[in-house]
């Protein structure tokens, strides 16, 4: 393929699944010589950082893409991080070439005219089961266990529950309260819904109270445990992991092919996170893929912004062996249900994947250009 032209947007829109707080992403738009159009994502989120991200893709990828003449997927892949060596190992250059990387893939699939997971080896399940990957901020317990029971009977198969989130809730921050939520909600949703709890950035638990918690919540059958501590803490992992039998997932904060390959090595995670929004994209997405594969451990596409990182990770997600669910944001926002033409949602609890060529989708670029923090 020959780049012809590069264009960013730094996205700016309300989420009904964040308690209405503004969230913010970067899209990319790259064009061919010969007309055809890719789309991609790298989620800084925050507006400095965004900023940054858009200013990477403008002045530094965007010429040497452009500049490059006929290059492959791969060679685009390993021209821009060799051009970031001094400052793209994590951070802001991932999401910048990421972005980037996700739209030569897109491209790649119109050109072959294959969706994605084709080009993937094919898939290796026909669909996704489907979670709701909800952030816990209602007042009271009821009312979150309430929403919960709603996703259960929308047709989802399971809820990844975020604690320590902005809003009214105490879930996170008082650990007695954690496990009696816990308990109430496997009492509400029966048997055959699987509870995910995702502890996060905005938890601070010492060694002994997550093993504490995480055994009493192990009593109510909990399918993992996300980032427990900060990822440095590989001691306080090894202690969880020997305490508890309750699969660790990790990697929200890694940022490279590399950062997995240690982790991995550590021996602690038993679920990788991995956004192709941020981990060197789509690229590096499958390397990822490829030493889970090697090391016996599970995938999980750690993707929660728009409908373009959506259906690039559904794609990675159908073809790989090692991923178990997809997350979807449950309540509509509309970089999801009006960003592209077809949004991807989930049907009886499953979710296909798209059958036209590259990601799949069109994206309505008059609402790119309407949420374009720049006109705001």
């Amino acid at each position: 393929m020959r780049i012809a032209d590069v264009q960013s947007w730094v996205l700016r829109y309300p989420d009904s699944n964040d308690h209405g707080e503004w969230r913010l992403t970067v899209l990319a738009r790259v064009e061919t010589s010969d007309g055809v159009v890719g789309w991609g994502e790298g989620i800084a989120m925050w507006p400095e950082a965004c900023r940054a991200t858009k200013l990477l893709i403008d002045e530094a990828f965007a010429p040497l893409l452009i500049d490059a003449g006929d290059i492959s997927v791969a060679e685009s892949w390993r021209m821009m991080r060799a051009h970031c060596w001094w400052y793209g190992e994590g951070g802001i250059a991932c999401f910048a070439y990421s972005a980037l990387d996700m739209a030569l893939w897109d491209i790649e699939g119109k050109l072959q005219g294959k969706p994605l997971y084709q080009l993937f080896g094919g898939k290796a399940r026909d669909r996704m089961p489907a979670f709701a990957a909800n952030h816990v901020n209602k007042a009271t317990n009821q009312e979150n266990i309430e929403e919960v029971l709603g996703f259960k009977q929308a047709g989802f198969q399971g809820v990844k529950l975020g604690f320590g989130k902005k809003g009214l809730s105490n879930i996170g921050r008082d650990p007695k309260n954690d496990v009696v939520f816990i308990r109430d909600l496997r009492a509400a949703v029966g048997s055959d819904f699987d509870i995910m709890v995702d502890i996060g950035h905005g938890v601070k638990w010492d060694r002994c109270t997550a093993i504490n918690v995480i055994k009493q919540m192990a009593e109510y059958r909990i399918g993992w445990v996300e980032e427990p501590f900060h990822p440095t803490r590989i001691e306080a992992h090894r202690a969880l992991k020997a305490a508890v039998d309750v699969p660790i997932a990790m990697g929200e904060r890694e940022f490279t092919v590399g950062d997995y390959a240690n982790l991995i090595e550590t021996g602690v995670a038993d679920v990788l996170g991995v956004d192709p929004g941020r981990v060197e994209g789509i690229s590096g997405f499958l390397r990822v893929d490829e030493l889970a594969s090697r090391a016996g451990i599970a995938m999980n596409a750690h993707a929660w912004s728009t409908a373009i990182t959506t259906s690039a990770s559904l794609h990675l997600s159908i073809a790989s062996p090692n991923t178990k669910l997809l997350e979807l944001k449950p309540f509509p926002v509309s970089v999801q249900t009006e960003l592209v033409d077809i949004p991807i949602t989930q049907t009886d609890g499953f979710i296909a994947p798209p059958e036209r060529p590259g990601l799949g989708i069109e994206v309505n670029e008059a609402l790119v250009e309407k949420l374009d923090m720049a006109r705001s």
